[in-house]
């Protein structure tokens, strides 16, 4: 099934100017459960409130966390059904509330909204607190800028804010093929960080190294622990983990005493805890001066985001079902609009 769809205001308007009574399109599911509750519906599109604007949505990223949600994860209470999936999504401005400011009809944004009452970013448009959108970078397209909001602000913070990478320092990145590891790479090369990337598998290290990682290392080589004593023989200063297991504990074996390691909420099992080590976990903020740092940081780096998938909002289920397989390089995208 294929919706056609163009970047339009909704047609229908009141005499605020927002959009009134208009049908859209979203994978929505009514139940949590397997891919397949994850299905297209109609429903009326969402009004913006005063300090929102409304997105013509042009691309959604999909991540692990709405494939969790969709098993039946909720942060507190109970959804009120049908939830519209996806935190993330770039598209055109077309409507806003009368306190935004920020923002004209006609910008192309980026936006990151977790749990929106409103819906999420599997839809034609989605109405979201103008806190957490920024225009988007001139050097991205709607689609890669729909696929690296939420990502680019984990990937980005994680490395300036927390880890606090420097130049001259060893950085290394562990799950750096992922969605997130894959922009923070590139991040701590901005930072002038000498970076070592550990990805697994061929592909994987392959997109590493196109990705400007100084040493890319195949975690599931025989002798992978002996390439990294050979890349950092002073140790590691700074690691931002991805994912967890032991192949990261062995990593953290390697860091210099003091090193940093810091890691989203949400990476399992987390780093155990080391005294010589400073281990900091965070979550991505997401206001005015975030999307700004981010958007100067993705000039700066002329930020490279690795499509792993790109589905059309019909085939969200096909693309939660090729996430949860596993070993996707870079992030998954619904292209919600030719």
């Amino acid at each position: 099934m294929t919706h056609p769809a163009t970047l339009e205001s909704p047609r229908k308007r009141s005499r605020a100017g927002q959009p009134t009574g208009q049908i859209m399109h979203a994978a929505a599911i009514d139940r949590f459960g397997p891919a397949s509750v994850l299905k297209v519906r109609s429903m009326p599109a969402p009004s913006p409130g005063p300090n929102e604007i409304l997105i013509a949505v042009h691309s959604a990223g999909v991540g692990i966390w709405d494939t969790e949600i969709r098993h039946g994860w909720w942060p507190e209470g109970k959804p009120k059904f049908p939830v519209v999936l996806g935190v993330d999504g770039a598209g055109v401005v077309v409507a806003k509330g009368s306190r935004v400011r920020r923002f004209s009809d006609g910008d192309l944004v980026w936006a990151y909204e977790f749990i929106n009452p409103k819906g999420g970013f599997y839809s034609e448009y989605a109405a979201v607190d103008a806190r957490h959108a920024g225009l988007v970078p001139n050097n991205l397209d709607l689609l890669h800028a729909g696929a690296s909001a939420a990502t680019g602000l984990t990937a980005l913070q994680g490395i300036q804010d927390h880890l606090r990478a420097r130049s001259g320092e060893t950085v290394a990145v562990f799950g750096a093929s992922g969605a997130v590891g894959s922009l923070a790479i590139q991040f701590a090369k901005l930072q002038g960080a000498r970076v070592i990337g550990l990805a697994r598998g061929h592909a994987a290290v392959a997109l590493v190294r196109r990705l400007g990682a100084d040493v890319a290392i195949d975690t599931a080589g025989d002798d992978f622990i002996g390439r990294l004593i050979e890349a950092a023989p002073e140790g590691i200063d700074g690691l931002l983990a991805l994912a967890g297991g032991d192949a990261l504990e062995a990593c953290l074996d390697l860091a210099c005493d003091g090193g940093r390691v810091v890691h989203p909420n949400g990476v399992e099992p987390a780093p155990r805890h080391r005294r010589n080590l400073r281990i900091k976990s965070y979550d991505a903020k997401a206001g005015p001066r975030q999307f700004d740092a981010l958007k100067a940081a993705a000039e700066a780096c002329d930020l490279r985001v690795a499509l792993g998938g790109v589905f059309p909002l019909d085939q969200a289920s096909k693309a939660h079902e090729e996430l949860e397989r596993g070993q996707v390089l870079g992030r998954v995208a619904l292209k919600i609009r030719r």
